[in-house]
């Protein structure tokens, strides 16, 4: 399901290419990290509204989630969170287009 350091030659892969999990989503892990909306606080989510908590609303380092193809299979889950400079860039670090 998912593109990681074991598998990805080191490299991204096309959408699509691994099987959709169990809602028909296709790379919510692993290819590349993806940039959340979040801002990044160290305190914030010990303290969020448990439903749907929309992150620190200013900061200096934006948080991302997912895994890349870099990472390790412990790091392929939406939970494994960081932050980086909202200037950073990179191969493996790039957001998630949604459509209706």
């Amino acid at each position: 399901m998912a593109w990681y350091s074991a598998n990805s030659g080191s490299k991204t892969h096309l959408v699509g290419t691994k099987q959709a999990n169990a809602w028909g989503l296709y790379d919510m892990h692993g290819n590349v990290w993806e940039w959340c909306q979040d801002w990044y606080s160290d305190s914030y989510y010990g303290n969020s509204p448990s439903v749907n908590p929309t992150g620190a609303t200013n900061g200096s380092y934006r948080v991302f989630c997912g895994g890349s193809y870099h990472a390790g299979a412990v790091n392929l889950r939406s939970a494994i969170r960081g932050d980086f400079s909202p200037s950073l860039r990179g191969g493996d670090l790039g957001f998630r287009v949604v459509r209706n």
